[in-house]
């Protein structure tokens, strides 16, 4: 063996010799050494004998050479050794190893002295090492490339027989080969970014038996399509999570079972229907929650077709269910199926509600709320607060105001407000039902309770609003026998039906409006003073237009709305002209009054006026000089008028203010004055009022 060793490094040397001889000289020369003894006993011991085959080939400016890999055996490994340190050690041109034109010839190695039997050539293993998926790139202590496989051709675009005999800093950018030379340090799992590439490295130096760095080894790992399919399971996994959340948010019950039959995934929706946790379903087939029916994921994998409206009864307390279910299909194979859920319970439900609003609507429901009260004032506003805080409380109230100022637009809202919102709103005009009739319309009556009475009896007005709300227009219109009778209404929230010994329990909520003084009344003894003050408890006094001339340009607004929709026509607004008339009036009859002007404003303009102009206004004149009139006396002293004068001017202002505002119609202005026809013509007759409008 150490004869050997001394052979081969006799052999290293001289072919070291020979091959720097033959670059110097610049010239073309084979040179094959044969490594072996000229003993034939010797010879015939090492069948076959090892040769290796050496070229040099240089060429003016550029000089090749080329030298077979490590062959098997430690004895060769050293002669190979010793052979990439003599080639480093050269000082003649530029270094390559590479093959132009089969220049490299290595021979194969049967056998060795030994019994080992070497069954891998270096051909082979060459083989081996361009067959792999990653790059291989191996150097010399001096940094310069020995292996260049042919993955590292591919992924660093280099052919090998240029990197050959370079520096691996020059063939491959941002090597750092040179720093494992350097520390002896691996380098693992080491990113580098090539291009668009992103390839994964790891570096190792490469020790001798004696644990000295002869080279360093790097493999490369081309990681695009690693980051790549990454990237792509980031945004299936994203997309997994999204629809995740879509489902468990649905309101809809939601259940997916795979090929297997077996549930995969079920949303919080369904695991509150069923009344049972997601782990005692997951995995489970998907008969598992039904308590009546048939499974429609089954039937949906065997038929592979869609199934709706199928009635199912689930969980533990049978809750009635309908499902709509469909199979999975992805490429053309069936991979499990979905169903949606719906709760009948909560559809009833619905139903019930619904149609109890349609009855609503259609026995008569409130149709106004607060936001159609037009409240620009302070006095109108302080109104619409106070009636905000009464639709918040169960207590009755009472609506005072004049005529037309809108108290039964405030008991609506009201009402619209109140936790009743859903329950009948009944309204009762108590001054338009005779007052034989009133009692049995409140109150109701038993069969038979006098002639002509139903023979089932009837509900009162009192039984129709129970559970809502009660409007009783004109309270002070009520007789005094009925009075009592709606005292203890108040009281015991109990009635009785005319003609009945048994009073039935009530809930409901009582609104009360009059246009009376209801306190003078009371002095009168035309209303009870303990009905007074059950009715008087959330008081609200709704101002007359004359004290809010502030709202009155959006109450015009709004009602010209309102006209526009039944006239059918387009009117836009008001001049500046007629507004300032209609501001000056005195509006007896307030919003209604004012709606009645406006109405009549757009019966006077053609279909192509837009604006109400002051020809279009009904003649107010009269009515205007009127009210200056009135204003100027309630600001001027009269000079040396008595007590009883006064009285009887201001009495007598009153009277034709009234009358020209009715146009002289005398039945409208006793009513509007609360007296008498007759009363009427005896103050006409004292005052001395005769004649047509306007009267002065």
């Amino acid at each position: 063996m150490q004869e050997i060793e001394a052979s081969s490094q006799a052999l290293a040397k001289m072919a070291e010799d020979l091959c720097v001889k033959e670059l110097s000289e610049s010239r073309l020369g084979i040179l094959t050494v044969f490594y072996g003894y000229s003993d034939t006993s010797v010879l015939m011991s090492l069948r076959p004998a090892i040769c290796m085959f050496m070229m040099s080939i240089t060429r003016p400016f550029e000089n090749y050479f080329s030298c077979c890999c490590p062959l098997p055996g430690e004895e060769l490994n050293i002669i190979w050794r010793i052979m990439v340190e003599g080639v480093g050690s050269l000082r003649f041109g530029k270094r390559k190893v590479a093959w132009r034109g089969g220049c490299v010839c290595v021979a194969k190695v049967r056998k060795l002295i030994t019994s080992n039997d070497w069954s891998i050539s270096s051909r082979e293993m060459q083989d081996i090492l361009n067959s792999t998926h990653d790059a291989v790139v191996a150097v010399n202590k001096n940094g310069i490339i020995i292996l260049f496989n042919t993955a590292a051709e591919r992924l660093l675009g280099v052919a090998a027989w240029e990197a050959y005999g370079e520096y691996a800093r020059d063939i491959i950018p941002g090597s750092r080969l040179h720093n494992v030379l350097e520390t002896g340090q691996p380098e693992l799992n080491q990113r580098q970014e090539t291009g668009d590439a992103c390839i994964l490295t790891n570096r190792v130096p490469v020790r001798d038996e004696e644990n000295r760095i002869v080279g360093a080894v790097a493999v490369f790992r081309d990681m695009t399509e690693v980051h790549q399919l990454a990237e792509e399971m980031t945004c299936i996994k994203e997309m997994k999570k999204l629809l995740e959340a879509i489902i468990n948010t649905s309101q809809d019950v939601i259940s997916v079972v795979d090929d297997q039959g077996k549930i995969i995934l079920v949303n919080p929706a369904y695991t509150r229907l069923i009344g049972m946790r997601k782990e005692d379903v997951m995995g489970k087939p998907p008969t598992v929650d039904i308590r009546q029916g048939e499974s429609v994921h089954l039937r949906v994998m065997q038929s592979m077709e869609a199934v709706r409206g199928v009635p199912l009864k689930v969980g533990p307390d049978n809750r009635e269910v309908i499902i709509n279910a469909a199979p999975l299909i992805v490429d053309g194979r069936l991979r499990g199926s979905v169903a949606m859920a719906h709760d009948i319970s909560e559809l009833k439900f619905l139903s019930e509600e619904l149609a109890s609003v349609e009855a609503l609507i259609g026995r008569g429901q409130a149709r106004y709320t607060f936001d159609d009260i037009v409240a620009q004032g302070p006095a109108m506003q302080a109104a619409v607060e106070y009636a905000c805080r009464a639709a918040l409380t169960p207590a009755t109230v009472l609506l005072t105001g004049e005529s037309g100022t809108g108290k039964e637009l405030f008991a609506h809202a009201i009402h619209s407000a109140s936790q009743r919102r859903y329950r009948r709103f009944v309204r009762v005009n108590c001054a338009a039902i005779p007052e034989t009739l009133l009692e049995s319309e409140l109150f109701g009556y038993e069969a038979g309770a006098f002639s002509g009475a139903l023979k089932s009896g009837k509900k009162g007005l009192f039984e129709e609003a129970d559970g809502g709300t009660l409007f009783l227009d004109e309270i002070g219109e009520i007789p005094p026998p009925i009075q009592v009778k709606l005292l203890r209404v108040l009281q015991e929230r109990e009635i009785m039906r005319v003609g009945s010994v048994r009073a039935f329990d009530l809930d409901l909520r009582i609104i009360a409006a009059t246009n009376k003084n209801l306190e003078d009344e009371i002095k009168k003894g035309s209303f009870r003073k303990d009905l007074y003050y059950r009715l008087n408890v959330f008081p609200i006094n709704i101002p007359p237009l004359r004290q809010r001339i502030g709202d009155l340009p959006e109450l015009a607004r709004h009602l010209l709305t309102k006209l526009n929709w039944e006239y059918g026509r387009c009117v836009q607004g008001i001049t500046d002209d007629a507004a300032a008339l209609l501001a000056e009036y005195g509006w007896p009859g307030n919003v209604r009054e004012l709606e009645n002007v406006l109405g009549r404003a757009l019966i006077n303009m053609h279909f192509n006026e837009y604006t109400i102009m002051v020809s279009h206004l009904p003649p107010l004149t009269a009515l205007t000089r009127l009210n200056a009139e009135r204003k100027a006396t309630e600001t001027t002293v009269l000079p040396c008028c008595t007590l009883a004068e006064t009285m009887e001017q201001a009495e007598r202002r009153a009277i034709t203010g009234v009358l020209t505002m009715y146009g002289g119609n005398r039945a409208e202005t006793a009513r509007h004055l609360n007296v008498s026809l007759r009363t009427l013509y005896y103050k006409l007759e004292k005052h001395g009022i005769t004649g047509s409008p306007p009267f002065v």
